[in-house]
């Protein structure tokens, strides 16, 4: 798959983490980690009602909203966990807003694209899968309840 079927921002980033150098990528997550906007004031004390990402070393939690035919996401990673939390911004930047046609568009090998393979572990990476994972169920659910196909 090609990065045209991504969303344009989403491919954007691809096409930045795919040229870079590898001590480049780690800057790079480190400055998606400090683009993940904070969880508006009303989920901050609903966190126990958000999907947690049990996959992910560190506690990351995800809630999404349909709103007029698009997927708003919220997500939630410590500051502590940059290197997830960068992943996340990613995600955040590239998926926010996005129709779940896009979103479902988007191959669950994602840091593959992004050439963070060779910097992440395994283990780190298989969270990352997961977010991405738990971020598409969550597109296709509104889509099934919105009337929108996904594929």
């Amino acid at each position: 798959m090609t990065t045209s079927a991504y969303p344009d921002v989403l491919a954007e980033v691809v096409e930045l983490f795919s040229t870079a150098p590898r001590q480049d990528k780690l800057a790079y997550l480190l400055e998606f980690a400090e683009g993940l906007p904070d969880l508006p004031t009303r989920l901050q004390a609903a966190r126990e009602r958000m999907e947690q990402v049990h996959e992910c070393q560190s506690p990351v939690f995800l809630q999404s909203e349909y709103q007029e035919g698009h997927v708003v996401y919220f997500i939630d990673v410590p500051r502590e966990a940059p290197t997830v939390r960068g992943f996340a911004g990613i995600l955040y930047e590239g998926l926010n807003n996005a129709t779940p046609a896009q979103i479902a568009a988007v191959p669950l090998n994602l840091y593959e694209k992004l050439g963070l393979g060779d910097v992440l572990s395994p283990l780190r990476l298989r969270g990352l899968t997961a977010l991405l994972g738990a971020m598409q169920r969550q597109a296709a659910r509104h889509a099934a309840e919105g009337g929108e196909g996904v594929g």
